[in-house]
This record gives C-alpha cells, sequence and structure tokens, in this order.
C-alpha cells in the first residue's frame, strides 16, 4: 500500500526497498524464480485484501459431494475462486455445474473461514473460504474439465482430501450444518 498510497520520494524509495528485501525473502522461502515473485509483488497494487475462494455444498440423502481434483488427485467440496461480477451464489451454482455436473441452486451461506485459521497448507495469498449450501436439483453426477471423478461421500469416509482446498475439520463442519439447519453462520 505505500507504494501506491505514498507521496515523499524517501518513503516510496523505502518500499522500494521493502519490496526488494520482500521478494529476496519469498525467494529464499520458495522454489520459485525470483523474477516471478517480483511480477507477483508488482501486481498488486493497494490495499492488499484477501482472495475469495467459494464452495458449493450439496447433499443427497445424507451424503456430501465430492469432486477429485485433476491439480492433486485427491478429494474436496467443489468450489473456486471467486468470478468478477458473478456473486458467490452463482459462483457456487457454476462452480458445482462445472466440477461435478450437477444442477443446484444455492440457498444459504454457511461459513466465512480464513483459510490461515485452519489446518490447511499456506497459500502465497490470504484466502477466505466461503462456503454456501446448494439445493439438489436431481441428476446424474459426472467429471468436469478439472476432476477426474465424482461421488456422493457418506459422513463415515474419510478420503484423501485435497488440502489446500479442504480440510477435514471443514467436512466435518458441513456435516454439522446438515444435522443442524438452524446452526448460525461461523465466520472466523
Amino acid at each position: 500500500g505505500g507504494l501506491e498510497f505514498g507521496y515523499d520520494k524517501y518513503d516510496l524509495d523505502r518500499y522500494q526497498q521493502l519490496r526488494a528485501i520482500s521478494v529476496e525473502i519469498m525467494h529464499g522461502l520458495t522454489d520459485e524464480p525470483v523474477e516471478k515473485i517480483a511480477g507477483l509483488f508488482a501486481s498488486e497494487k493497494g490495499y492488499q485484501t484477501p482472495k475469495v475462494d467459494v464452495r458449493g455444498v450439496v447433499f443427497r440423502n445424507g451424503k456430501l459431494l465430492m469432486v477429485k481434483e485433476g491439480v492433486d488427485e485427491n478429494w474436496t467440496l467443489p468450489g473456486g475462486w471467486a468470478d468478477v461480477s458473478h456473486t458467490p451464489f452463482e459462483v457456487a451454482a457454476k462452480e458445482v455445474w462445472e466440477e461435478a455436473g450437477l444442477k443446484v441452486k444455492p440457498l444459504q451461506l454457511l461459513a466465512v473461514l480464513d483459510k490461515m485459521r485452519w489446518p490447511m497448507p499456506q497459500d502465497k495469498y490470504h484466502i477466505y473460504k466461503l462456503f454456501i449450501l446448494c439445493e439438489d436439483l436431481g441428476g446424474v453426477i459426472k467429471n468436469g474439465m478439472e476432476t477426474l471423478d465424482v461421488k456422493w461421500m457418506d459422513r463415515t469416509e474419510k478420503l484423501p482430501l485435497s488440502t489446500p482446498r479442504t480440510c477435514q475439520e471443514q467436512i466435518d463442519l458441513m456435516f454439522e450444518y446438515y444435522d443442524n439447519p438452524e446452526k448460525d453462520v461461523l465466520c472466523d
């Protein structure tokens, strides 16, 4: 934010130095090339705000809809990054359709979770995760372009999870909402 909103030439110089130091630190912590990291730092202007990940939560006969990610071949709730000009409910419906071939009607926000507060691998971005309960409008589930498999998961199953996207504690939380539809929205 300092480079975007600073006016003093000395402060702007210091912010440039801080950016260079930050790039060096990130390079030391990751395998990413310096040029790529510097590009990420340079592309983000203004106040840093979290990215938004939207997950569709769909139940059928007490089972939770899960998709197997093509990226890591592990399981997650259908979802992805929020799209510009789409509401979170629209994103949830779109992601469930694209990843599982199922038409749904988004009903209710269940949770807004800060990824940093959950036992998940951390990301280069700060991420808020929105979990949206969707009504199953019927149909047959099928793989999408980004998914290898789709299934209805019983609460006793323990699938290998795509932990950058979903952790077991979040799956358990979704079943809590299934058991108690009056449960308040969780926002941490």
